[in-house]
């Protein structure tokens, strides 16, 4: 299998009428998906959508999003998935970014989808549940050995700075696709709970193409409602569960509210969160919600996904990200010279391999900005491998704040404050001060019903952390600024701190 729609493709020949997709209409066999995805093959193609041209898409989880990741792919066109919730100014931007031959819009599962929709003047598509734009005949295509390898381009979340296009090749995908899927021992029984958005390398990884790689069926919803997500837990056999530790937070959230301890769940047997830190106290919330291990990994868009993985069924009492996967190199520098460090040093985190990205498309100064000499890409995470080869993530190189000649790591302030029974979460960044030193400020969600003791807080800082990691200054929020992927926008916090 060398091509994004291989996988799915050996379903419809090996077995086209069982149950691939579950979703808010009913069933669907994988001869009916397909049915989907030769509709707009011939609809692209009847555009002049050519191989190396960018399909954007404004979408939000649905068949018809899923049929268009495919059908990009059998026509060699590149998908360029982007959240729906998304402003108007940020969609335009991506669609000029993507330098886009045409844009899709899933308007009949999303209203924001129909709001874009709207402003691009869009017509409808062949396939019900789409509207399409215009195509541009100025779009230049991509040509060679980069239109032939290149699959898809997912945009950074931009949580601090720029959103960038990461080139994601078929290669790459498609190793993810089978390293994730053979972590779990994923099969053909087993039901993968598809919320996460595929516009992320996370839907699109760990659980579209882990489970066409396994031929595992897909419980499809739009988006993220943790009401729902406990009832399909319940009733409709669920037998993975993946998100980012926002949602979990959410959906422990909701469970206390709802006055619900234990989730029911008869049939999930694996519980992963990554793609955001973890600290220890929601690791083992999570743990005694669902009565079994939660497992997390470390990845990232410009690797096509994870690079580390935890073992299956093994319970830490960590927030490792556990092992190296097959097909990555994982080495951890000093950032300004490039020097290997030894395990148990912290330094920041570079990545070479199978899954990493040619380049951010059509940027070269980005690209270059985070390429190193042999292959290397340095990832601005910071992190140390243990003795035993486990990856342990400490923060990201910059958002460490410098204070009092200290370094202080966000995530480790963060835990701290979320082990405070009162708090649900945290995020934690540095502003600089006129004495060029940065202060250190933390923005807290309090938990259903709770009140801040702000006296027993600094009790229990004092207690946990050195005098120059202590907050300066502590914010309540009611709800933290969010990535469709689930990632706290720390930049839109300094904004309003300011």
């Amino acid at each position: 299998m060398s091509r994004l729609h291989d996988p799915f493709d050996h379903w419809v020949d090996l077995s086209p009428d069982r149950i691939f997709l579950l979703h808010q209409d009913g069933p669907m066999t994988y001869r009916d998906v397909d049915g989907y995805v030769e509709t707009l093959v011939r609809e692209l193609a009847g555009d002049g959508v050519r191989p190396g041209d960018r399909v954007l898409m404004i979408a939000e989880n649905c068949v018809e999003h899923l049929a268009l990741i495919l059908a990009c792919s059998r026509l060699g066109a590149w998908s360029c998935g982007v959240n729906a919730r998304m402003a108007p100014g940020e969609i335009a931007a991506f669609a000029v970014k993507a330098d886009a031959r045409v844009c899709y819009f899933t308007t009949a599962v999303s209203s924001a989808a129909a709001a874009h929709a709207q402003r691009f003047e869009a017509r409808p598509s062949a396939l019900p549940g789409l509207q399409r734009s215009a195509v541009r005949p100025s779009a230049v295509a991509e040509v060679g050995a980069l239109a032939e390898g290149v699959a898809a381009i997912i945009f950074t979340s931009g949580t601090s700075g720029a959103p960038k296009g990461v080139l994601l090749t078929h290669e790459g995908i498609l190793q993810y696709g089978r390293v994730s899927a053979q972590s779990r021992e994923l099969g053909v029984r087993d039901r993968s709970y598809a919320y996460l958005p595929m516009t992320h390398i996370f839907g699109l990884g760990t659980v579209l193409m882990a489970s066409l790689q396994a031929g595992a069926t897909l419980l499809m919803r739009t988006h993220f409602d943790p009401a729902q997500a406990l009832t399909d837990l319940a009733r409709h056999g669920v037998t993975q569960l993946q998100g980012p530790p926002t949602l979990f937070s959410r959906l422990l959230a909701h469970m206390e509210q709802a006055g619900i301890q234990h989730a029911i769940a008869p049939d999930l047997r694996y519980v992963y969160t990554g793609a955001g830190p973890l600290d220890t106290a929601l690791k083992q919330r999570i743990e005694q919600a669902f009565g079994q291990p939660l497992h997390h990994g470390y990845g990232l868009s410009e690797y096509a996904g994870s690079v580390h993985l935890t073992r299956l069924g093994e319970w830490r009492q960590d927030t490792s990200a556990g092992y190296l996967v097959e097909g990555a190199e994982v080495e951890i520098a000093e950032p300004t010279t490039g020097r290997r460090l030894p395990p148990g040093e912290r330094g920041e985190i570079w990545i070479r391999g199978i899954g990493l990205m040619p380049s951010y498309f059509r940027d070269s100064e980005a690209t270059a900005a985070v390429m190193r000499e042999g292959g290397w890409y340095a990832s601005g995470d910071l992190g140390e491998i243990a003795p035993d080869g486990a990856l342990f993530v400490v923060g990201r190189l910059k958002e460490m704040i410098i204070r009092s000649g200290f370094n202080v790591y966000p995530a480790e302030v963060e835990s701290c404050l979320n082990a405070f029974p009162a708090v649900e979460r945290s995020a934690v960044l540095g502003r600089p001060e006129a004495d060029g030193n940065e202060s250190v400020l933390a923005f807290i969600q309090l938990r259903h019903e709770a009140t801040l003791d702000m006296a027993a807080l600094e009790a229990h800082l004092r207690e946990q952390l050195a005098p120059y990691k202590r907050p300066t200054a502590v914010h309540i929020v009611s709800e933290f600024p969010m990535t469709g992927s689930g990632k706290i926008l720390k930049r839109a916090l300094l904004q309003e701190a300011s």
